[in-house]
């Protein structure tokens, strides 16, 4: 996760911003919802014959004597995962056996119960198209560049630092990655850190409290709406990378500032990702 500080610069994003999408034709859009609704009565039908025990259930089910607890799911978790995910689970979780680069190859499994248990057949399905990797830069690759480059630094630096960075885990790269940052994006200073969510989520209550405004891409991550929301700021939302939409909200809130009060915003932090999935 990158934090910048943006000086007054106006030539900064003079060109307009254009963005577009392929529309999801409508009868796509029907027949999904129709297809979610039928398997949502099916779902029902089967859970009053398992309740009958004209059907078995296969899903793990509390004990009568915990029947008291809080329970662990909510009730349409639990619906959602017996009648319709698994319907379709042998569309997630396959295991893999090579690195996960552009292709690679995949363990091969069957299931003779409806996808409750999964069986492997002991082939390998070789060169698959990865379309569910994290892996966009290639850097997971184990020859290459990449690979090169992370044996190198492997050897200069070690695996870790093994502290933090305002103790003894600040390295020259470190400062240098943040430096090609900023200038990469015309900006005076960044910040990195780490990618994670607890990254996200406890360096933005660290940045912006109480008197602050949040502004917040609508499709950003948990991580950064449960950040934005621990701060305790005031948070607006704008549309996805819509740059009119955040600088309506943005000269809104600089020329009306806080709400009843119309004081001055302490912070104004703008919130976006660098790669929405």
């Amino acid at each position: 996760m990158v934090y910048w500080n943006v000086p007054h610069n106006p030539s900064l994003y003079k060109k307009p911003f254009v963005e577009s999408f392929e529309e999801t034709p409508l009868l796509v859009a029907v027949l999904t919802y129709m297809g979610y609704g039928i398997l949502t009565i099916f779902g029902y039908l089967r859970d009053f014959l398992r309740h009958w025990n004209i059907e078995k259930c296969h899903v793990a089910r509390e004990r009568e004597e915990q029947k008291d607890f809080v329970p662990l799911y909510q009730d349409f978790e639990n619906f959602y995962t017996r009648n319709l995910y698994m319907r379709i689970r042998d569309n997630w979780n396959r295991p893999i056996c090579s690195v996960p680069g552009a292709k690679m190859d995949l363990v091969e499994r069957v299931s003779h119960d409806y996808n409750w248990t999964f069986e492997h057949t002991g082939k390998v399905v070789k060169d698959v198209i990865n379309m569910g990797s994290y892996n966009y830069l290639g850097f997971a690759e184990n020859t290459g560049t990449c690979a090169d480059a992370a044996l190198e630094a492997t050897r200069t630096y070690g695996a870790g630092v093994s502290s933090t960075r305002c103790e003894l885990g600040n390295l020259d790269i470190h400062e240098e990655m943040e430096q090609l940052v900023a200038r990469f994006l015309g900006v005076e200073s960044s910040m990195a850190f780490g990618m994670g969510f607890a990254t996200n989520s406890m360096n933005i209550p660290a940045l912006t409290g109480k008197g602050c405004l949040i502004l917040s891409d609508e499709l950003n991550h948990a991580s950064l709406v449960l950040g934005a929301r621990l701060s305790g700021s005031t948070i607006r939302v704008f549309k996805h990378n819509n740059m009119q939409s955040l600088e309506k909200l943005l000269r809104d809130a600089i020329v009306h500032g806080q709400p009843r009060t119309h004081r001055p915003w302490k912070k104004i932090l703008i919130v976006v990702e660098g790669i929405y999935r």
